[in-house]
């Protein structure tokens, strides 16, 4: 395939994108689970039926896990300030994503998923919004929040909230980057502890990979963090400057580059064996001479969204043994939506008060090892074609949470796995049945 085809092939989507969505005024809607044979039907799940469950739930709050969707119900929470690699575009313009993000929930999970994208961009608004919103969510997923604001809205929803908070940009990108890397670090003969690694991009993505990456064993000053002023370390006064504002910034000034490294990405890439970039969606981003200057045989992560900082195939053109984007139509794709469905599925069965660090690498771990007899340098971390991994990864998670104290109920690994099958396995058939009898129309255009 030519250089112009790839360049067709991988712009077509977005091409399609807005008539799709056009054409079915949104991805998600809201069908009855109960049996309604009659209108005699409405006075068990309505009025008066209805008062004996909220009795119930009255005397036993706990109940409501039993007599309503809470159970397995998250809403993806936004306000729409940092959406893809667009930025700040509003609650509005953001609303597609955090549909789409619901749809993954369910087809891919079998959660239950509802998208709401708030008018208002202060932090503290956003805690408190959720905080009330969480008595109708088994979980809360935060979506597309701008830095430093993101930290410091999941710290606080982590600390007081009764359910699961999570932030896909954080915790879900640092997760299936961690997956894939180890992965790629076990292909090329390498080990964590021994690898240095540029981090292209200090947004809050990054950010977590680094965290997450560091906590898995990576040596935070053999390793270097870039953002828009170049290489983080302890002479960056602007940051400085700013620490309470920026306290995970300059934490992270603090404890790398070790070697007093300045300058920019080329400076950051070089003689490294890793480069993770969240950065400027845009080829050109990272030159393929940069990536010749790494250490032999490198692994490049070139994860911008919609369009990576490289494209792959000069990425392994100029020598890179391991490449992966975020992108479905290229090999390697390193992207929440093979994670975050699976961590929240085992969240929810076991009753999760919160997902933790140790969940994440349990998650990472469930992943990498799921396609250990078939790695490859295009295949270092499943996709979401691969159906079996969700269940297995959201069974590894419940049975973390349990081991660590943050679970609510007792459930065993073969139980947890049938259960995740079959709630998986029901979205699927659900949306099949739909598209052949016709409740989904088919679409206008070829996918």
């Amino acid at each position: 395939m030519s250089d112009n085809d790839r360049l067709r092939q991988a712009r077509r989507p977005q091409q399609i994108s807005s008539s799709l969505h056009k054409f079915y005024r949104g991805k998600m809607e809201t069908v009855p689970k109960c049996a309604v044979r009659t209108l005699d039907d409405f006075s068990i799940w309505y009025s008066p039926g209805v008062a004996a469950p909220c009795i119930d739930i009255h005397k036993n709050p706990q109940l409501v896990y039993d007599f309503t969707s809470k159970w397995n119900t998250v809403a993806v929470v936004s306000d729409g300030s940092r959406v893809l690699g667009l930025g700040d575009i509003g609650p509005k313009a953001g609303l597609p994503v955090m549909e789409g993000k619901a749809l993954l929930y369910k087809y891919l999970g079998g959660v239950d998923a509802v998208p709401i994208t708030l008018d208002t961009k202060d932090p503290d608004e956003i805690i408190r919004t959720v905080l009330l919103l969480q008595p109708a969510f088994g979980g809360i997923n935060l979506e597309d929040i701008e830095q430093p604001k993101c930290f410091r809205i999941l710290d606080t929803l982590r600390r007081e909230a009764e359910i699961p908070v999570w932030h896909d940009d954080q915790q879900g990108t640092a997760t299936v980057t961690l997956a894939a890397l180890l992965n790629a670090l076990k292909l090329t003969g390498r080990r964590i502890e021994d690898s240095s690694i540029a981090f292209i991009g200090s947004g809050a993505a990054n950010v977590a990979c680094a965290r997450l990456i560091f906590g898995r064993g990576a040596d935070p000053a053999a390793c270097y963090m870039v953002d828009s002023r170049g290489i983080l370390g302890s002479h960056r006064e602007d940051i400085r400057a700013r620490s309470l504002e920026f306290a995970e910034k300059w934490r992270l000034c603090e404890i790398t580059n070790g070697a007093g490294r300045r300058g920019g990405i080329a400076e950051a890439m070089k003689d490294v064996d890793v480069v993770v970039s969240l950065s400027k969606p845009e080829p050109g981003t990272i030159a393929a001479d940069w990536v010749r200057s790494m250490r032999k045989d490198p692994i490049v992560f070139a994860c911008a969204n919609p369009t990576p900082e490289i494209w792959p195939w000069e990425a392994a053109e100029a020598g890179a043994a391991v490449v992966a984007t975020g992108r479905s139509d290229f090999p390697n794709q390193v992207n929440n939506s093979v994670c975050f469905p699976a961590i929240f599925r085992g969240a929810l069965d076991v009753r999760a008060r919160t997902i933790t660090d140790e969940m994440c690498f349990t998650a990472a771990e469930a992943l990498a090892a799921a396609v250990a007899d078939q790695l490859s340098p295009e295949r270092i971390i499943p996709t979401m074609e691969d159906r079996e991994i969700f269940p297995f990864v959201a069974a590894e998670v419940g049975l973390k949470a349990q081991e660590q104290g943050v679970a609510q109920l007792s459930i065993d690994r073969e139980t947890l796995l049938r259960s995740a099958t079959e709630m998986i396995e029901r979205s699927h058939r659900l949306t099949g049945m739909m598209l052949e009898n016709g409740f989904i129309a088919p679409p206008e255009e070829e996918l």
